[in-house]
């Protein structure tokens, strides 16, 4: 009872941090408005309550909705259910089917993961004292590969995670169009693996944002350069996205 009460709370905060912001709503159109055209297929893998599934709506995209959390998938489902250009997939993704455990963080469910070195290297970082993993379930693993099998190749595919990104990447043989993967300052070694991956798969031209800033850092690079630019981030900076385009 007590789980479910802080779980509701975390997600109704999530809902008002998430959708109550115009002008985060905005520049989050124009971020992804680089990638996503209007009848566009978006794969948004770890989509949690949806803001960025909001944002690929307003631009006229098919979303499937990736996210393995029984609290999230509720409030996909309560936001999105009636749409019927949105696919909701309650599952996790990674390198092969079956099935995960994932550490649940109910106060933050944002972080929740079924990386259980992301949260060994999250436990007593600056920046991440207060973040608990007290619950777990047991949920189940999808591919990228399955993903595109059953709903058609996305032309732009986020991934946000925590800690599993390099996992979900190698679940996918052929590059997209583009793509996103969250990376943190606690673990950069996964981020670095999956600037490796997208340059093995043929992306050449990668970009990042920091933080929630919706708002590339510069020009694009090759992934020498943004894996430069990542290992040089103070751990203060804490997280972000990358970007890549594939050739």
């Amino acid at each position: 009872m007590l789980r479910s009460i802080r779980t509701a709370r975390a997600t109704l905060r999530s809902l008002r941090i998430y959708y109550g912001d115009r002008k985060r709503a905005a520049a989050m159109d124009r971020l992804y408005g680089n990638f996503v055209r209007s009848g566009d297929l978006v794969f948004d893998v770890g989509a949690h309550v949806g803001d960025r599934v909001a944002s690929f709506r307003r631009l006229g995209a098919r979303v499937v909705a990736v996210e393995p959390q029984w609290a999230m998938v509720r409030a996909l489902r309560l936001l999105y259910g009636r749409d019927g250009f949105v696919t909701i997939e309650a599952v996790a993704v990674g390198r092969q089917p079956g099935r995960a455990r994932m550490l649940i963080n109910s106060d933050n469910p944002t972080v929740s993961s079924v990386s259980s070195a992301f949260v060994a290297a999250a436990h007593g970082a600056p920046g991440w004292e207060t973040q608990r993993w007290s619950e777990f379930a047991d949920v189940e693993v999808t591919t990228l590969d399955t993903l595109i099998a059953r709903h058609g190749v996305p032309a732009f595919i986020k991934l946000d995670v925590e800690g599993f990104e390099a996992e979900a990447l190698s679940g996918l043989s052929e590059a997209v169009r583009a793509l996103s993967f969250e990376f943190t300052t606690i673990q950069p070694n996964v981020a670095l693996a999956c600037i490796a991956q997208c340059e093995a798969m043929g992306y050449l031209q990668f970009n990042a944002a920091l933080g929630e800033s919706q708002t590339m850092i510069g020009e694009w690079v090759d992934g020498k350069a943004i894996a430069r630019w990542l290992s040089a981030l103070p751990q203060a900076a804490n997280s972000g996205d990358i970007y890549a385009i594939a050739a």
